[in-house]
């Protein structure tokens, strides 16, 4: 498990928000981190890196993922993430049977899932209005869009250029443009309406570790091909705190020879956080590709350990 704080933790008390505003300086941190956790860099080092002083940086960093820096960098090291795949074979299988009682499924448990039809899929949102609006997170400034039946993508907005991401003119695109005109090619025929208040509840449900509520859990619509889909329910039985490979999945759903064809379904989920692709790691333990950073994916392991710990303890 990744929840490896004591029991004296205290949960993250700054909202999605709040966190915003923390994450430029946690992400330069993480950069850092990630660069010389075989060093284990102090908190000296890392703070004077950020610009902050170590107490500062201490308490910033905890507000925003609910452990310290040195949990954090102990979460990130290889033979920590081997230690999560151990028993991967067996995670989906349990996460089977645990109900709605286990605590290490967390945020998983209050998430509703209903798929669109491969019709509706295939005409590449033809017909379809989709809903956008941005929103704080504790991982940067995130793009929502939903459609009237529920969530159907999450990302987040890059400060700089990214790699794959166009703009309607071509050029590759950072910021709001680059976020948008990504999820514009998943539906290209789809009609886009911003609306901020429309999607705001959504952000809010999806990151606020208070309005996660079995009996009113959030709504999301899977838009995909059947593989595909099949491969988003199989992510969301992954318990938090806990990861699996390409090729568990791939054997899961009765496909043992897809593992590539897995890899490709889960760099397509457009839900990001919610439906936890973050959790699928390399066969060595290795955190690999995501579409959104391979800091951003270290970001949400690391938070999702802080709050693992807290509610667990609560």
């Amino acid at each position: 498990m990744l929840a490896m704080s004591p029991a004296g933790v205290q949960p993250a008390s700054a909202g999605p928000n709040d966190a915003k505003d923390d994450y430029a300086h946690v992400r330069k941190a993480i950069e850092f981190i990630s660069g010389r956790w075989k060093s284990q860099p102090s908190i000296a080092e890392i703070a004077g890196h950020v610009g902050l002083s170590p107490s500062h940086f201490s308490a910033l960093f905890r507000r925003w993922a609910g452990i310290t820096p040195m949990q954090f960098l102990a979460a990130l090291t290889i033979d920590h993430a081997r230690a999560l795949l151990r028993d991967s074979a067996s995670v989906l299988d349990t996460s089977l049977e645990v109900g709605l009682s286990g605590p290490g499924r967390l945020h998983d448990l209050f998430v509703a899932h209903e798929a669109m039809s491969p019709g509706e899929y295939g005409s590449g949102g033809a017909g379809l209005t989709l809903t956008y609006g941005f929103h704080g997170s504790p991982f940067g400034e995130a793009i929502a869009v939903a459609t009237p039946r529920g969530l159907a993508a999450l990302g987040w907005v890059d400060e700089k250029d990214a790699p794959g991401r166009a703009s309607d003119s071509g050029k590759s695109a950072g910021g709001r443009e680059g976020a948008l005109a990504d999820m514009r090619k998943r539906w290209p025929n789809a009609n886009f309406q911003q609306d901020d208040a429309a999607t705001r509840h959504y952000a809010q449900q999806a990151f606020d570790q208070q309005s996660w509520a079995s009996d009113q859990p959030l709504r999301v619509v899977l838009i995909g091909t059947d593989f595909e889909i099949r491969v988003w329910e199989t992510l969301l039985k992954i318990p938090i705190g806990r990861a699996t490979t390409y090729s568990t999945i791939a054997r899961y759903i009765g496909k043992p020879k897809a593992a590539r064809a897995v890899g490709a379904a889960v760099g397509r989920n457009p839900i990001s956080f919610v439906v936890p692709c973050h959790r699928v790691l390399g066969s060595t333990g290795a955190l690999t590709g995501y579409h959104w950073g391979l800091t951003r994916k270290q970001a949400i392991i690391g938070w999702e350990a802080g709050h693992a710990v807290s509610i667990t303890n609560s």
